[in-house]
């Protein structure tokens, strides 16, 4: 059986990291805030004309969830949600925690030292007719190096992050493949579609998504057995 390699997305894998921008000031030092116009006062209320009261609405009724349709067991094609085994899966989950902590670690690195370069670049822009030619251009120095060292952080953070993201595609990858082929050979299954293969209409108890993550979870475990 010929084994067509899956491209897996784990939960928003690929989010590229930016770093923060300054905020800046709408108010304009010199400029005069703008006038509030005059008060009003308040204009005299005609009472509400009493209407006789009106029954409660009835509430809408919240349909029960349908279960799952059967497999068709004369099928010989399935097909898989993808997303929904990378967002709901055991597996899927604690990937996409090891990217998101990658993210968290990289971007706050990032944020730190933004508040370093506010800090200097600070320093410097007070410090007018205060600091001497000297201290000045060793603070323009420090304040281009350290603008050199954010971009490659951020380079570097963006690399790392593409790196942990493509190593948890590919260990992915290699747990959920054998499991697809397992379930394709207990049903005698000609093919697996995946939902974003361009497929007009697709029975739902062609679904196989949920038995796939409920091997997929347990997976470890009978490796332990």
């Amino acid at each position: 059986m010929k084994v067509v390699k899956l491209s897996i997305l784990v939960a928003a894998l690929s989010v590229a990291l930016a770093a923060p921008s300054f905020a800046v000031s709408s108010y304009v030092e010199g400029q005069t805030p703008p006038t509030q116009p005059p008060t009003q006062p308040p204009k005299p209320q005609t009472p509400p004309a009493t209407t006789p009261a009106q029954p409660p609405a009835a509430q809408p009724v919240t349909p029960k969830p349908q279960p799952p349709a059967p497999f068709p067991q004369d099928s010989k094609i399935a097909f898989i949600d993808l997303q929904q085994i990378a967002s709901t899966s055991a597996t899927g989950k604690e990937a996409s925690k090891k990217l998101n902590d990658l993210q968290s670690k990289k971007l706050a690195e990032l944020q730190d030292k933004n508040k370093q370069l506010q800090a200097l670049t600070t320093k410097r822009d007070s410090g007018t007719g205060v600091l001497n030619d000297s201290a000045r251009a060793q603070l323009d120095k420090d304040i281009d190096k350290l603008q050199r060292d954010i971009q490659f952080a951020q380079s570097n953070a963006q690399a790392e992050v593409q790196d942990l993201n493509n190593e948890l595609q590919g260990d992915f990858q290699k747990k959920l493949v054998p499991i697809i082929e397992e379930i394709a050979k207990e049903k005698g299954l000609y093919v697996v579609f995946t939902t974003d293969s361009g497929v007009a209409y697709l029975h739902g108890g062609l679904n196989i998504s949920d038995e796939v993550i409920k091997r997929l979870d347990t997976a470890p475990a009978k490796k332990n057995q």
